[in-house]
């Protein structure tokens, strides 16, 4: 008989534990941020089963300042002054930093983190040479499970975009909610089920 309330306990306590995991993430749905934003798909490396996609967001750093102001080449006008507004990254190694995360018009903006001496602070975003500032992406991929039998949108046709919805909690990475495929500027959401 012990054995059998032992056994009911720990699953009480394993229920709890989950159930406090869900209840966790089903508060950060309704109350932090949700955006959508553009991806990228690679190949994963994850010692997993099980089918996902593994993917990078794409956000805009344009409202961001570089750890260096050599690595940004910003359009100039008549006289040779620069102009206010989108800058691209110049040809050198690709520039990296953290930054905070946030939603501002429906769009996910990556603001750099200026006093982060441990790099411990933020997400850490790459902008890539020859790319526009509203083109960085997010060094950790967000993984988007699918089910077994559901139709894998990759590879990508030309003219297709893929889009995934995140929630953005206070701290942490951001969470994946839903995925949509932009066709030719036609926009369809994604129902694995």
């Amino acid at each position: 008989m012990k054995l059998s309330k032992i056994s009911l306990a720990l699953l009480l306590i394993q229920l709890a534990i989950v159930s406090s995991i869900a209840a966790k993430y089903l508060y950060q749905r309704w109350t932090c941020p949700r955006v959508w934003a553009r991806t990228v798909a690679f190949d994963p490396e994850l010692p997993m089963r099980g089918r996902y996609l593994s993917l990078q967001l794409t956000v805009d750093g344009c409202r961001s300042t570089l750890p260096s102001a050599r690595a940004a080449a910003f359009p100039r006008d008549i006289n040779g002054v620069a102009i206010q507004g989108a800058f691209s990254i110049r040809n050198v190694p690709p520039v990296e930093f953290h930054a905070d995360l946030k939603v501002q018009n429906n769009r996910l903006l990556a603001i750099r983190i200026e006093d982060d001496r441990n790099g411990t602070l933020g997400q850490r975003v790459s902008a890539w040479p020859g790319r526009s500032c509203n083109d960085m992406r997010l060094d950790a991929p967000v993984d988007f499970y699918i089910a077994e039998h559901a139709a894998s949108p990759l590879p990508l046709k030309p003219g297709q975009e893929l889009w995934i919805e995140v929630t953005l909690p206070r701290k942490g990475p951001p969470r994946p909610t839903q995925i949509a495929l932009k066709d030719n500027g036609a926009w369809k959401p994604m129902a694995f089920q």
